[in-house]
């Protein structure tokens, strides 16, 4: 009795080097970064690594924004939200995020965002009750941290960071996300 030979376009294990396996089981290696916790140094050093990684190579700004922010929202301990807002025309319009649903506009100068941007200073708030004018997009926030993203002058946007714990966010993290954004800054332009 003869063999019937595979139709093109199959594969099958006698004919293959490699196990069959999903495509998610391929990318899910693709992007399990070894992030170290034992230090902010080494947190923010790893979290470095891999958002270079992640965006070397590509140029649309909005997939950049949604893997940082996913990023982000995996590694860092203790968020309830993470993300972008994108200077479009003066005002902070949302970007891609992790979390509950959140304002989409917000002015210049409005809130800890606003803050952030019409100061171009990053924005490392303890207690948002105790901000002026702070926008409560989640009302389980209680600290935040968010950092202007310039390239060559030009702002264009802030990342945003959201806790449910009140002094959250130190100089540490401030430092460490200022470094994030210099990196990404170029990759959004």
């Amino acid at each position: 009795m003869r063999r019937k030979r595979p139709r093109c376009g199959r594969v099958t294990r006698r004919h293959s080097p490699l196990p069959i396996l999903p495509a998610s089981a391929y990318m899910a290696s693709m992007y399990d970064f070894a992030i170290a916790a034992d230090s902010k140094t080494e947190l923010y050093r790893d979290l470095a690594a891999a958002l270079d990684s992640l965006t070397a190579d590509e140029p649309d700004p909005i997939a950049n924004m949604a893997n940082v922010s996913a990023l982000i929202g995996q590694y860092l301990p203790d968020l309830n939200w993470a993300g972008f807002y994108r200077n479009l025309d003066d005002e902070l319009v949302l970007g891609p995020f992790q979390g509950k649903a959140a304002c989409i506009r917000i002015p210049f100068g409005k809130g800890v965002c606003g803050a952030a941007a019409a100061t171009r200073e990053t924005q490392l708030v303890e207690d948002v009750h105790a901000f002026p004018g702070h926008i409560a997009c989640d009302a389980a926030s209680r600290s935040e941290l968010v950092v202007p993203i310039v390239h060559q002058g030009e702002l264009l946007g802030v990342l945003d960071l959201d806790s449910p714990l009140p002094g959250r966010f130190d100089s540490g993290d401030a430092a460490g996300c200022e470094a994030l954004m210099r990196i990404l800054a170029p990759r959004l332009a």
